[in-house]
């Protein structure tokens, strides 16, 4: 019956973290409290403790940085501290904030204990980012009016807040703005066990059924991401649906990801390839970022953020100063068998 089913469903999308079309419906499946929010353990302990102390103080809570992958749950986090201390949440975006003035805008409607989050706050232009150390700082702007020798300097107050910044890239914050953060949280990949929490949660927000087998099946693919998890569930309601099953089971959801060209360990045909150009076009690597994305016609960013982490995290390739190489896992992963002549290359590596 599948073969029936025309509508596409292999866009490479369904694997980024990035939020994108198919999460519409995010808000909906977004916890509203750090006790349905699954995962990241040690950062709920912690920020509980922060929280609990603020309101115990009757002060707004320290300036939160949260850095990890994309669709690990940083907009949700932001969306649960608000909640727990009680205030209103603003959101932005770093390359929204294009003029000093439109922070000003944004800072002077905060009211007292109010939550700013800022996603891809690396992104933020340099100029902006020189204003908010002293809103974060002193809970202040500082305004230059006129110019030349009329030039004068105007403090405005303001009420204190929390900002909540959150990035992927937490290595291209500048040192200033990193050290104004008084709580920072890395957020790791989830295990499948917790995915599948995830997966059987949003199941039943959206009126899913689902078995155990077939919530398993859907979380080990996901690459770690529950944003990855809530769109691989939708799409594969789409073919149980279709193929008029009361429940995806083990084996739908099995069938319908093999459908999307998404394997056992969630590597798509775009992993797939960057793993065959790597073996059959460079022997093994090392090859340049640029000559890769080339070879298999894709963005270089894309690369980057989307698909080198998890293969990274897989130990399917590795980063060097010469370039990308592949692994033996990669190597068995394709069933490839990996050169003797590579061998003795990864052993320099690894002595470099």
């Amino acid at each position: 019956m599948f073969d029936d089913f025309d509508e596409q469903m292999t866009d490479e999308r369904l694997l980024s973290g990035n939020k994108n079309d198919y999460d519409l419906e995010e808000n909906v499946l977004r916890p509203k409290t750090l006790e349905d929010y699954v995962g990241q353990d040690k950062v709920k302990e912690n920020l509980k403790v922060y929280m609990a102390a603020a309101k115990k103080r009757g002060e707004a809570l320290d300036h939160v940085l949260l850095y990890g992958p994309p669709g690990l749950g940083k907009t949700t986090l932001a969306h649960i501290i608000a909640n727990t201390m009680g205030t209103q949440i603003k959101l932005t975006s770093g390359p929204a904030i294009e003029r000093q003035g439109d922070l000003a805008a944004i800072l002077s409607n905060l009211n007292e204990g109010d939550v700013l989050f800022i996603d891809e706050i690396h992104r933020l232009n340099r100029t902006v980012e020189e204003t908010l150390y002293s809103a974060m700082e002193d809970y202040a702007l500082d305004i230059i009016v006129g110019k030349g020798p009329m030039a004068r300097n105007i403090r405005l107050p303001l009420k204190r807040f929390t900002l909540i910044g959150a990035t992927t890239r937490a290595g291209m914050l500048s040192s200033p703005l990193r050290d104004r953060f008084g709580i920072i949280c890395r957020l790791d990949m989830y295990t499948p066990e917790e995915l599948q929490q995830i997966v059987d949660r949003s199941a039943k927000t959206l009126g899913i059924s689902v078995e155990k087998g077939g919530s398993y099946e859907i979380a080990r693919r996901s690459r770690g991401t529950p944003r990855i998890a809530n769109r691989l569930l939708k799409r594969v309601r789409d073919f149980s649906a279709v193929k008029g099953s009361t429940a995806i089971t083990k084996e739908d959801a099995d069938r319908a990801l093999r459908r999307m060209e998404i394997d056992g360990l969630g590597l798509d045909e775009t992993d797939r390839n960057l793993l065959r150009a790597l073996i059959e076009k460079f022997n093994g690597g090392p090859a340049g970022l640029d000559t890769l994305a080339a070879t298999i016609n894709e963005d270089v960013n894309t690369i980057l953020d989307v698909y080198e982490p998890y293969l990274i995290q897989l130990g399917f390739i590795a980063r060097t100063p010469r370039g990308r190489i592949c692994l033996k896992g990669g190597y068995e992963h394709m069933g490839m068998k990996m050169p003797e002549s590579v061998k003795k290359q990864l052993s320099v590596f690894d002595e470099e």
